[in-house]
C-alpha cells in the first residue's frame, strides 16, 4: 500500500513559517495570496492486509509519531491499494 500523510498547524496555531512564506511570496510579486500554513508530508509504502487495516496503521502512526496532536492536524491520503 502507498499512502500520503499531510501534517499541518492547528489553524488556531500560530505558523511563522506559512507567514515569511506568504511575505516572500507577496515580494516576489504574487499578490493577492492571504495565507500559507506550512506543514510536512510523508509518503509511505507499506503491507497492510486490506484498506481498513492499512488506514488504522496509518492513523496510528500518525498519532504516535508523525503528528504531534497538540498543535498539529494531519490528513491521510492512500494513493495505491
Amino acid at each position: 500500500m502507498k499512502a500520503r500523510v499531510d501534517v499541518y498547524p492547528r489553524r488556531e496555531i500560530l505558523d511563522p513559517q506559512g507567514k515569511a512564506i506568504r511575505g516572500a511570496l507577496e515580494r516576489c510579486g504574487f499578490a493577492g495570496v492571504h495565507d500559507v500554513r506550512a506543514g510536512k508530508s510523508f509518503e509511505i509504502v507499506f503491507d497492510a492486509k486490506d484498506a481498513a487495516a492499512g488506514e488504522a496503521a496509518l492513523k496510528q502512526m500518525s498519532e504516535k509519531l508523525l503528528a504531534n496532536l497538540v498543535v498539529e492536524d494531519y490528513r491521510i491520503a492512500i494513493l495505491e491499494a
